[in-house]
């Protein structure tokens, strides 16, 4: 083995992606890019001593994942017709907005993003480079594309599916290339109504449908939905996972805790909206009806969380005011703000997705790929430590 494929990294404590681990000084050692010992105490000394570099930080957490993002879309710029424009762009000026948010979501400690769509496949490309670049770019798991009606919300990251034939001859060819099936069930909120106003785009069956024709293609689906008709579907469906998931409801969540479903609540473009109105030009009415929403889904997520459904942390990004990389914190920032323990909220942006996407570990242990961010100083003192990443290794490989 090549001496560079081996290092050590020594901390004061860490966190495995569902517990906090502390009582002294501990020492990880790494080879060919998978974590191949843990030991207590401070052996770097004596590791460096046989040639072996050394990293020192006060603690360690698994690389975050970020369970939904779009990756060839810009969160920074907030002007509506900059960011129509953007839209519009050749397809190779999109694919180097997504191989920067794939720099920017590394660069922050993200090392997994889930990619929920777009009508181009970019985040397939990306997926690619990411898996040979992993110094770089942040590895993606990619829906491709996903299934939506005609003339109805989400043609920037969906195909039409017409009718029952079609979902049936539309997701095993998605199937071959994408790691889930996306959903787009409701539409966006009617922020002005604070509700969401549309009916589902699938009917219950037919959503079924696509559930169980993805499971015979060996795929998961996960659902864009809002709004309590479309969460119905979503649920009734058997779909793994809901996105965004505004308006839930107690009924709603046992059924979701009783069949498995996840959730990734998804709070940045919402809450951006609210904190920045003046970058849609909301009115005072529409601010409240913001809030409200967000009061409401902060309710439902300290909920859930007390239910058991299991809990994800996304993002969005791409979204306005949602930036690559940098939202994740926002994200964890709603999480505390509803009374989830640091401890479990780090657990969902680390071992729970990995344990949703069916990978072989889920936490940081032995024999696990090293995905791991070293900090400054523990969160769980300082939880702005997170935003201050001095170390951030993929796969084995430093970023």
């Amino acid at each position: 083995m090549d001496a560079a494929d081996r290092f050590a990294v020594v901390v004061n404590g860490w966190f495995d992606g569902e517990r906090r681990r502390s009582g002294g000084p501990t020492t990880l050692l790494v080879e060919g890019g998978i974590l191949a010992d843990l030991s207590a105490g401070d052996d770097g000394g004596a590791l460096a001593a046989q040639g072996i570099p050394v990293a020192r930080g006060d603690f360690l957490i698994p690389g975050l994942i970020d369970t939904h993002v779009h990756l060839f879309l810009d969160g920074a710029p907030t002007d509506a017709g900059v960011r129509a424009q953007h839209l519009k762009q050749p397809v190779e000026a999109l694919t180097e907005t997504a191989r920067a948010s794939a720099r920017q979501a590394l660069a922050a400690g993200v090392t997994l993003v889930r990619d929920a769509g777009d009508r181009h496949g970019i985040n397939h490309a990306i997926r690619r480079e990411a898996r040979e670049r992993p110094d770089t770019l942040a590895q993606v798991r990619s829906a491709g594309v996903g299934l939506k009606r005609p003339k109805r919300y989400g043609a920037f990251m969906a195909r039409d599916v017409i009718d029952e034939n079609d979902i049936v001859r539309s997701v095993p060819e998605l199937a071959a290339a994408a790691d889930e099936i996306k959903l787009i069930l409701s539409g966006i909120i009617d922020f002005e109504a604070g509700a969401v106003t549309d009916e589902p785009q699938f009917s219950g069956p037919e959503a079924r449908l696509v559930v169980e024709t993805a499971r015979a293609c060996g795929r998961a689906t996960f659902a864009h939905c809002s709004g309590p008709k479309g969460l119905t579907v979503a649920v009734e469906a058997g779909v793994a996972s809901i996105e965004h998931g505004f308006f839930m409801s107690r009924p709603i969540l046992a059924r979701m805790a009783e069949k498995g479903i996840a959730w990734t609540p998804t709070f940045c473009p919402v809450h951006f909206q609210w904190a920045h109105p003046e970058a849609v030009g909301w009115s005072p009415a529409t601010v409240d009806n913001l809030r409200r929403i967000l009061d409401g889904h902060r309710e439902h997520l300290a909920m859930a969380a007390d239910m058991g459904v299991r809990l994800l942390i996304g993002t969005d990004a791409g979204s306005m005011g949602v930036v690559h990389g940098a939202a994740i914190f926002d994200e964890i920032d709603r999480f505390l703000e509803a009374g989830l323990p640091l401890e479990a909220t780090l657990a969902a942006a680390t071992a729970a997705p990995r344990r949703h996407f069916g990978m072989r570990h889920a936490r940081l242990e032995k024999g696990a790929p090293f995905d791991a961010v070293l900090l400054e100083k523990s969160p769980f003192d300082d939880p702005a430590a997170l935003r201050r990443p001095q170390r951030v290794w993929s796969a084995g490989c430093a970023a």
